[in-house]
């Protein structure tokens, strides 16, 4: 028991003092931190879609974009510039709190999960990959062009002045001075992060142990014999789209609010293959393995720009740093998979084979 308090101790005290660390060598770093334990939480909610139900799922950053377009529509001057009648209900501005933007993203989110699972409840595999694609395309089109014939989404040009998180009098926009010292901004949204991410990894853990979680991965192993098992496959798969996506939702909230701006463009197909990735290469199921996926593929590829300017000048300049970058990022994906093919932490149920005794 001490040794567990010690070993939670010690890693209380590891995530407290890391941003300190990392702004030693500039906020930067600490701004790529943040933006890993986003892509961390996203990774985690696409496990409960694809690690626990087995449900291929490419267009999860569709629910990232709704929550993050919904929070830059509540919280921006972007509707009450554009519709008279909104300003006049709402004099100044529409600037709704992250405590109640949180959980409408997360209902929103939801709902959209849902609808997307219902027309694809019978389709499997490869197929069920490619709608989920598709629809994950059609949102991101959809925001794109939603700036005509009534300005909504302000297109391509996106959704700027989005409010910062206010929470408990503290405006993350304008650092806090304590004892004397600055906290910076990109500081205090790594610390709203890691409490995100403790309560992340908590419900995912309660799920994984519950009747659900484990009616999740029956349907995975074997749907037919979950459906002969009594186990309802079509709530259970709507369930899980719709969890999923409330992760989603959340996660959009938090990227609007710390980026202060909300783009179609930041929402691509590659976000989706990214994340995915991050899923599998971890270990499908796991969320140890998710989390260690998440960080190497959210984290690896700003740590190789310092690999890719060398080479590039190397060749004379002949290489493009980001294409090169890339090159370096799936040469090492392609070699993981290869010696590591159920992930690089799988879970140690899954995937195992039954050894008949004769």
């Amino acid at each position: 028991m001490n040794k567990n308090i010690t070993k939670k101790l010690a890693w209380a005290v590891g995530l407290i003092v890391l941003p300190l660390i990392l702004q030693q060598f500039g906020n930067a770093w600490v701004r790529i931190a943040d933006l890993t334990l986003l892509y961390i939480m996203l990774a985690l909610g696409l496990n409960i879609v694809v690690g626990y139900a087995g449900l291929l799922d490419l267009g999860y950053v569709a629910f990232y974009a709704v929550g993050a377009f919904g929070y830059a529509l509540l919280a921006s001057p972007h509707l009450t510039e554009n519709f008279p009648a909104i300003a006049a209900m709402f004099p100044q501005g529409l600037h709704i709190s992250v405590w109640w933007a949180i959980p409408l993203s997360l209902l929103l989110a939801a709902c959209t999960g849902v609808l997307l699972g219902i027309p694809v409840l019978k389709l499997r595999g490869d197929y069920l990959a490619i709608v989920t694609l598709g629809f994950g395309e059609i949102i991101r089109i959809f925001m794109n062009n939603l700036d005509q014939p009534v300005n909504i989404t302000n297109g391509p040009k996106g959704i700027a002045n989005a409010d910062p998180v206010h929470m408990f009098g503290v405006n993350f926009a304008k650092p806090p001075t304590l004892f004397g010292f600055e906290i910076p901004s990109v500081a205090l949204y790594f610390s709203l992060f890691i409490v995100l991410l403790l309560v992340t990894v908590l419900i995912c853990y309660r799920l994984q142990d519950s009747r659900i979680g484990r009616a999740w991965m029956a349907i995975r192993e074997d749907e037919i014999a979950a459906k002969a098992m009594g186990i309802n496959t079509r709530n259970m798969k709507l369930l899980a789209f719709g969890m999923g996506a409330s992760f989603g939702g959340v996660c959009g909230v938090m990227f609007g609010a710390f980026q202060s701006f909300v783009s179609p463009e930041s929402f691509s197909l590659m976000e989706s293959i990214m994340i995915v990735s991050m899923v599998v290469l971890g270990g499908l199921g796991h969320i140890p393995g998710v989390i260690v996926g998440a960080i190497l593929l959210a984290a690896l590829p700003e740590v190789l720009r310092y690999v890719a300017v060398p080479l590039q000048e190397m060749t004379g300049g002949r290489l493009d740093a980001a294409i090169l970058r890339q090159l370096l990022i799936a040469s090492a994906m392609i070699i993981v998979m290869l010696l590591r093919p159920r992930g690089l932490w799988p879970a140690p149920e899954h995937g195992k084979s039954v050894i008949r005794k004769s």
